[in-house]
Order: structure tokens, then sequence, then C-alpha cells
């Protein structure tokens, strides 16, 4: 059980002296870090008795670059907030921008924003609990895992022909349409990923070094959720019952039938199985999305002056040419109205939301992204207080901290 401080001070020598302390740096090149992240650790022996999270390691600049790319350009840096799930970002983001423009994409483009999201979070949680798996010591959970995320990749590349960083959505639809190829190429995933689960499950959901690791490690509880801001996973598995996909519905979500995946506990164990539920109602919202995807165009009518032509208009006809022209030119571009708008999405961390304010200009005047790893890092000293030095992957790897997330 974990310690408070008091309880730590408690067990040094009575002598009027302070605890000596010992700093040590974890990361940012720690294997349990996954990436450049980087925690300073004050130990009293074995017991962490505080933590303070360090950021800003990558020095990106994503918001300020917000501010000199247009909207259609930004789309790439957004792949490398969260790397795992890109293509999350980019609806993110190009709602956010078609919030500021008055924008309704059609009912095709929805589903289709629909599905690439789901698939995304299947995505970004096989790796956050193969990592889990991977950092106490159980490496066959995490090939179990990555193995299933390289069926998604294939999906992508099938769609807009890049792997990693997507950059697939555009104001008001995407660069290219579904096809037929990437239908099946789902459908198949669909019948492949349950099995995989299963085996994942049977691996480590009753698995008693795992389960001794993370229950009662890490315990957030429900109010110190809600005071602390946390969003998603992390705040379902405290009993925080929201998702902005039923609570303030956007996209096509409103169409499907799912549920909201909740714990009690609070614990690195309940945040494995809130994630763990969560693929599954990924794939009932994938099953339902897939079959019923309307008929029609994927982007918005040319009538608008913020929707890039078709690349076939513009190799082959004067008006493509000069619409796309006066669109991507930088004294040019979209007429933006003198606006601020906030929008958020439900990652598959938790709430990501874009602040953007126009000023006329097709780049933004100001944009601010609230991502989700960097309120949760700031839990990270809370919950490891008193825990034990092989506590501290446990709980960071339950949080699935990005660091690109974390760049400021």
């Amino acid at each position: 059980m974990p310690l408070t401080l008091s309880e730590l001070a408690d067990d040094q020598p009575q002598d009027g002296g302070q605890p000596y302390l010992w700093t040590m740096n974890f990361g940012p090149q720690h294997p349990a870090t996954h990436t450049t992240l980087r925690l300073v650790l004050k130990l009293d022996g074995e017991r962490v008795a505080d933590a303070i999270p360090d950021i800003g390691f990558l020095h990106s600049g994503f918001e300020k670059i917000g501010e000199s790319l247009d909207f259609n350009q930004y789309v790439t840096v957004t792949d490398r907030m969260n790397y795992i799930s890109p293509m999350s970002n980019n609806v993110a983001w190009h709602t956010a921008i078609e919030k500021l423009l008055g924008i309704e994409v059609t009912p095709r483009c929805s589903y289709i924003r629909t599905i690439i999201c789901e698939l995304m979070r299947i995505s970004d949680h096989l790796l956050c609990l193969g990592a889990m798996g991977l950092d106490v010591g159980a490496f066959t959970h995490f090939m179990y895992a990555f193995n299933a995320r390289e069926t998604i990749y294939e999906i992508a590349e099938a769609l807009c022909g890049a792997r990693f960083t997507n950059s697939y959505t555009r104001v008001g639809g995407a660069m290219r349409d579904i096809t037929p190829l990437v239908v099946n190429l789902i459908r198949d995933f669909l019948a492949e990923l349950p099995p995989v689960m299963d085996d994942m499950d049977r691996l480590m959901g009753r698995n008693r070094i795992f389960v001794d690791r993370m229950q009662g490690v890490g315990v957030l509880t429900k109010e110190e959720a809600v005071d602390r801001s946390c969003t998603g996973p992390i705040a379902r598995a405290s009993g925080v019952v929201r998702d902005l996909r039923l609570d303030e519905p956007y996209l096509s979500y409103a169409d499907f039938d799912f549920q909201i995946c909740c714990a009690r506990e609070g614990d690195c164990l309940a945040r494995y199985h809130v994630r763990m539920a969560e693929m599954q109602e990924s794939l009932k919202i994938l099953h339902q999305a897939v079959e019923n995807i309307p008929q029609g165009p994927v982007n918005v009518g040319p009538d608008r002056r913020s929707i890039l032509p078709p690349p076939g208009k513009v190799w082959t006809t004067i008006e493509g040419l000069i619409s796309h022209f006066e669109l991507v030119m930088p004294n040019r571009g979209m007429s933006v109205p003198n606006e601020e708008v906030y929008c958020a999405t439900e990652s598959p961390n938790g709430e990501l939301g874009f602040y953007i304010v126009g000023d006329g200009s097709p780049r933004a005047y100001r944009a601010r992204c609230r991502p989700p790893s960097f309120i949760h890092f700031a839990l990270f000293p809370h919950l490891i207080r008193g825990h034990t030095l092989s506590d501290v992957v446990a709980v960071l790897g339950s949080l699935n901290i990005i660091a690109a997330e974390l760049d400021r």
C-alpha cells in the first residue's frame, strides 16, 4: 500500500534533521517512457516521496505553428501531436475549423470520419495496453497488441497512402473517398480483432503478477478526477460517466448504439479494463458504420470558397486551377470570420480541444490546443507518492502519456 509523506518521515531517524531523499532522473530515454519524457523523482529508499514532471523536450512549438500555416497545411502538424492515433487529431482540428467557418460536412464524410476515429481509438488502446504489459514484463502481450495494430496501419495506407502520419482530412471533407478495398479491409479487421482481445484478456486479465502490480496502485477517486480536469478512460475508470460522443454528439455518433465504459476503483487495473471494454464498444460502432455508409460526395459542394477543388479538375480545367491557386497562395486563401471558437472531440485519451481565433485571414490569429496528455501528466505526482519505484512504470503506463502533446 502507498505511504503518505508523514509516514515516510516517521521512518527516518528522529534526530531533528530532515529526512534524506535521493534525487533520480527517470527518462527522457528510459525504456518505460517510450518517448522523450522526463520525471524527477525524490526517493526515500524504494519509496517515492515526490515526483516532478518535466515537459517540453520536443521543442516543436505546435501551437505557434498553427498561426503561420493555413487551415489545410496545419493538419500535418496535428499528426505529430498524438502520433499513435493521428487521424483523430486530423478530425478534431478540421471539425474546429468547420465550426468557425459554419461548414457542415456531408453525411458520407461524417461516417468516414467516425470510422477512422474509432479505428484510431482501437490503435491507441492497443498500444497503451500492450505497453502496460511490456512495462511489467509481459512481452508476449505486447506482441499480440502490436500485431493487430499492423492491420490498422494497412487500412490507413489503403485509405490515404500513408501508414503513420496520415494528414487525411481537409476543410469540408477529406483528401479522398473511402474505397471498397478499404471497406473490405475493415470488415476483415473486425473479424480478426475479437479473438486477439480474448487472447490478451486471458493472458493478462487474471495473471497474478500483472494484477498484483496494477491493483490498488495509482488510485484516483471520482472527486479527484473531476477536480483535476481528467477526461477519457482515466476519468471513466474513476467513475466519471462522461463521454463527448454521447454527451455532446458530433460527427455521426448519434446514429449508433454503444455504451460508456466505466469503473469505480480508479487504479491502474481499472484503467486497463476500461480500455479493453472501450475497444469492444468501438467494434460495435464500426460494425454499424461500415455497413451503413451513406452514398454521395465526401466533400462539400464547390460553391464554398474554402474547399479545395478535386485534383482532376485542377489538372484539366482552368476554373479548377484558378480556384486552387486562389486558395493556396499566401496572400489569398479562404475567407474566415473575425470570431473565436472552441471545439472538443473524444480522442482515445480524453477530451482533445482546439481553441481558434479568426481574423479574416486564411490562418488562425491564435491557435491553442487542450491535449489530454498535458492534463493527465500533471496527475502523476499525486498518483505515485508513497508507492515504490517499481510502481512508477505501472502508473505511467496506465496514463498513456504521449510526449508530443506535452510540447509547449
